[in-house]
């Protein structure tokens, strides 16, 4: 039997279970940061990240564990990452999903180095718009810009 999920609001008490989660998705996907541009991201997004944020999380609704987590700003998909264990299983299109509803266009940015995430993007109905040298720290890292807009059901 197939494993059922929800999605629903992250607690405070999960914190370091989002970032743990969070730290094992990035070694999993992002092979181009240095140890010490990891650890350096990693603090960013233990201290001043996660803090201030309250994501979305996908739950399997058996043990209520997260699995995966959206953060939003308005439009704009601030983070979206998935265990590394359950990557390919469809839980980041299922966070996709709840994040494109209601909504008629969400722009997001993701490391160019990170072809696997670019391709879930582009396959999610994302087109990319624009390209930054650095990311938004300064670092080496250069970004694409995308856009996804929710298509015009009458020219359909």
């Amino acid at each position: 039997m197939a494993a059922r999920y929800a999605i629903r609001q992250a607690r405070p008490d999960e914190q370091t279970a989002l970032f743990d989660l969070w730290h094992a998705s990035v070694q999993a996907t992002h092979s181009f940061l240095s140890e010490d541009a990891l650890a350096e991201i990693a603090i960013e997004v233990k201290d001043k990240f996660l803090p201030n944020v309250v994501p979305d999380v996908i739950v399997d609704v058996g043990d209520d564990k997260p699995l995966g987590f959206l953060a939003m700003s308005g439009d704009s998909i601030d983070a979206l990452f998935v265990d590394a264990k359950c990557q390919g299983q469809g839980l980041g299109t299922l966070l996709m999903d709840a994040a494109k509803a209601g909504k008629n266009s969400l722009t997001v940015e993701v490391n160019e180095q990170n072809p696997k995430a670019w391709t879930f993007y582009h396959r999610c109905g994302f087109v990319d718009i624009d390209r930054k040298p650095v990311d938004d720290a300064g670092r080496p890292f250069p970004l694409i810009v995308l856009r996804w807009t929710r298509p015009d059901p009458s020219s359909e």
